[in-house]
């Protein structure tokens, strides 16, 4: 059998829903020598991990640290852990992942209600009230950053609802940590999930989570065990715990990646952080807007750091893409869903939430646009997002 050919990725420029483009400092990180996932140098590294996604979290939880897999395992984590069979569900679905989230919940034998909203759109208190009053549930999922619509859910109010109510209240962050405020223990968060390949710059592998003491509680006064082994938080605890009991083999450099990332954002501080991603938005949309693109998700809840934006009337939205990453390098996302072929999905996370990436995107779509017919001020989107930066 012949050698496989070498390997040589295209260099390209992530400006989709993730991945993000990788920080210099991450990807040298992971080529340190690996060691044994009990090593007393991993076990170091394992605590100051911990410490550190509780700083982006914003919580004092001891059970805080990262699963082993992508953002879609810690959806599955939280969920299986705090759902017994027959348990009542509440899950707002306004996208892709609340849709996700109900396929988990119900996987686990929840007895889910969903409450929709159309795409883009987010929820009100009413309607979780409304719901929750109805259902009287145990757990209600939300997603507080849709990324397949770029919905921004406020979660504070809901929370109080959640509680009022003697509900568990669980946070889907995947794309909204380290992009926008996440306050675990001020709002009240009782379990709550990231992935590490959003705004944290880090390559797809793990899953930051959460629980507080009422999660836990509710974990550790289960009648029947969780239904998944390898994503068992009683097991897990035990290793990332004082005790250190050998659970699964931890995937050792992706550790410190994640580890490098999260020190990369505290070293930036978390209010420069936010602010900078708020600022790469606005000017992104500044520059949309100065060639007719306008945005899906409803005004005043709008990510940041996931611009979602409809594809103009006439315009061949996927030789746009394909264009975008054949002839300029840079990949920016497709709609899913009820979005399929109606929008594009910009995202401006971690590392790429800069301005060298927000002109560079807006100059290649004027030129691909204007291909395709469309009819602007040459250059009118640069000039509209440098007068943000200038501001």
């Amino acid at each position: 059998m012949p050698a496989l050919p070498p390997l040589n990725p295209p260099i390209r420029t992530l400006l989709g829903p993730g991945p993000s483009d990788i920080h210099p400092r991450v990807l040298a990180a992971m080529t340190r020598p690996t060691v044994g996932h009990l090593d007393p140098y991993y076990l170091q590294v394992m605590d100051k991990v911990q410490g550190g996604l509780r700083e982006l979290f914003r919580t004092t939880n001891r059970m805080t640290f990262a699963v082993s897999g992508t953002g879609s395992a810690g959806m599955e984590a939280t969920v299986v852990n705090l759902i017994e069979p027959g348990d009542a569900m509440i899950v707002g679905v306004n996208g892709v992942f609340g849709g996700r989230m109900t396929d988990v919940a119900e996987r686990a034998g929840a007895k889910v209600t969903k409450i929709e909203r159309p795409w883009g759109e987010v929820f009100t208190p009413e309607e979780v009230k409304k719901a929750v009053d109805a259902v009287k549930p145990k757990v209600v999922g939300i997603v507080m950053a849709e990324t397949s619509t770029g919905a921004y859910q406020p979660i504070e109010e809901i929370a109080k609802i959640v509680h009022d109510a003697g509900a568990l209240l669980l946070v889907d962050a995947v794309t909204s940590l380290g992009g926008v405020p996440v306050e675990v223990d001020k709002w009240g968060i009782d379990a709550i999930y990231s992935g590490t390949q959003k705004c944290l710059s880090c390559p797809p592998g793990l899953a930051p989570v959460s629980f507080n003491q009422r999660a836990m509680d509710a974990i550790l006064g289960r009648k029947t065990k969780v239904q998944s082994w390898y994503l068992d938080v009683t097991m897990l605890a035990n290793y990332w715990g004082s005790d250190r009991v050998y659970h699964h083999t931890a995937p050792i450099n992706m550790s410190y990646g994640l580890y490098e990332a999260v020190s990369i954002i505290l070293e930036e501080g978390l209010d420069a952080c936010f602010a900078r991603h708020a600022l790469n938005h606005r000017a992104l949309k500044a520059g949309l807007a100065a060639i007719d693109i306008k945005y899906a998700a409803q005004e005043g809840h709008q990510l940041p750091m996931l611009n979602a934006v409809h594809v103009p009337a006439g315009v061949d939205e996927a030789k746009v893409r394909s264009d975008l990453l054949n002839r300029f390098g840079i990949e920016i996302g497709a709609g899913l869903g009820a979005f399929k072929g109606k929008v594009w999905r910009i995202g401006l996370m971690g590392y790429g939430a800069r301005p060298a990436n927000v002109y560079l995107v807006l100059s290649a779509l004027e030129q691909l646009l204007a291909e395709q017919g469309c009819k602007f001020e040459p250059g009118a989107s640069v000039a509209a997002a440098s007068e943000i930066y200038r501001q």
